[in-house]
């Protein structure tokens, strides 16, 4: 069990203030900070000591990882866990599955494209299915709405050049509706698309304004937030047809402790907060909008699921640990991820055959492992726990106790 010092990712989307305030450092920062990477990740790795948790795992995997870690993910730690601060709204974006990712990958290489070129789409051969759990409400796109509430949307909107598009599909016919929609948005030259976000600001004012003048079945509660968040993204990204193409997906607030999923192909924008985040262990992704990074529509539309998603909320069970946590029900294989709130005194056991990552995020905790070692826990702070400890068990300490994350395989 040692320290594991992360790498701090300063993003333009990121939060002068919220890491800051989590971890007790200067606030506001000096520059916005939106990630905190805790992971062994080539292009920006956490560190112990003086060396990369990469290098550390790549002198001797097995003592890192496990027989069976090493052995099903060839030698590298599967996932990446991340404190996220969204200050702004980041790009609209999806990952690629493990396929694609090989592909993808291969074609970039042999095109001798640069792994630091902004032109690069696939930055390793992984995929990135990936996890977010709020520690504060967060605010996110996740997921095509299903047809026929976006159609209603749509008809409430009342554009008439939004029309000229939305009559050319088949609501019968979501996934073609859907896919049809979006690229033909997505695609759009740019003088078309400028008229199109003008009138459909215009067309949102009013409804917010005037919900009498709706169109269709009139305006829905759903539908105020949407509009109100379209709006939003349309001011912070003038001319940008991903604001438009937002309109389309679901639209979800998130308390503390609740979390959404997102499979490889899934187009997303979280919009605002603080949460944790775990993934495969990779850093590709494929935008559409809403940023000034390179966007890559056909590559993005082809890895694209168009089928919608009513909700990608994670579910939870009771977690393993000898506390009282939860853990979150994934489809993957990846990685784990579970939490424990605990009282003054609790404690969290971890013991596996493969290695893990234990973060704090509110409180104080003490690991203490097998051989007598010691090591305290603040907020924003993490513990690499290798497969090679039997056993650390983590102590709650002070009368408020201590929130801690367990990602594990």
């Amino acid at each position: 069990m040692e320290l594991l010092e992360p790498a701090l990712r300063t993003y333009p989307w990121g939060s002068r203030t919220m890491l800051a305030d989590l971890r007790g450092t200067a606030s506001p920062a000096p520059s916005p900070e939106a990630e905190l990477w805790f992971g062994a990740h080539p292009a920006a790795p956490s560190t112990i000591g003086s060396r990369g948790l990469d290098a550390i795992i790549a002198d001797d995997p097995r003592t890192a990882l496990g027989q069976r870690v090493a052995d099903k993910f060839d030698e590298h730690l599967p996932f990446l866990l991340k404190l996220l601060a969204a200050g702004a709204p980041l790009s609209l974006q999806a990952h690629p599955s493990k396929a694609q990712a090989v592909e993808g990958f291969r074609s970039e290489e042999a095109a001798g494209i640069d792994l630091h070129d902004p032109r690069r789409n696939y930055k390793d051969p992984n995929h990135k299915p990936e996890l977010i759990v709020a520690l504060t409400q967060f605010k996110a796109l996740a997921g095509f709405r299903p047809y026929a509430r976006t159609a209603r949307l749509l008809d409430a909107l009342g554009s008439p050049l939004l029309s000229r598009y939305t009559s050319m599909v088949d609501p019968s016919e979501e996934e073609a509706s859907l896919r049809a929609l979006f690229t033909t948005l997505i695609s759009l030259p740019r003088k078309a698309s400028n008229l199109l976000i003008d009138e459909t600001v215009n067309r949102a004012r009013t409804l917010l304004e005037n919900p009498d003048e709706a169109g269709g079945a009139g305006v829905e509660p759903w539908m105020v937030e949407v509009l109100t968040m379209f709006l939003e993204l349309a001011a912070a990204y003038p001319g940008d047809i991903g604001a438009l193409a937002a309109l389309l997906l679901n639209y979800f607030t998130l308390e503390p402790g609740e979390a959404l999923y997102l499979d490889a192909g899934q187009l997303h924008a979280y919009q605002s907060g603080l949460g944790v985040e775990i993934m495969a262990n990779s850093d590709n992704v494929l935008r559409g909008g809403l940023t000034s990074k390179h966007v890559d529509v056909p590559e993005l539309v082809r890895v694209l699921k168009f089928e919608a998603l009513e909700s990608p909320r994670a579910k939870t069970r009771a977690a393993d640990g000898g506390a009282v946590g939860e853990e979150f029900v994934l489809p993957i294989e990846d990685f784990r991820l579970s939490r424990y709130a605990l009282g003054e005194g609790a404690e969290l056991a971890v013991e596996s055959d493969g290695p893990a990552i234990v973060l704090c995020t509110s409180g104080e905790a003490v690991g203490r492992g097998a051989a007598g070692e010691e090591l305290t826990l603040r907020p924003g702070q993490a513990a690499w726990v290798p497969a090679s400890d039997a056993r650390v068990v983590f102590t709650a300490e002070g009368a408020d106790g201590a929130e801690l994350f367990l990602a594990s395989v």
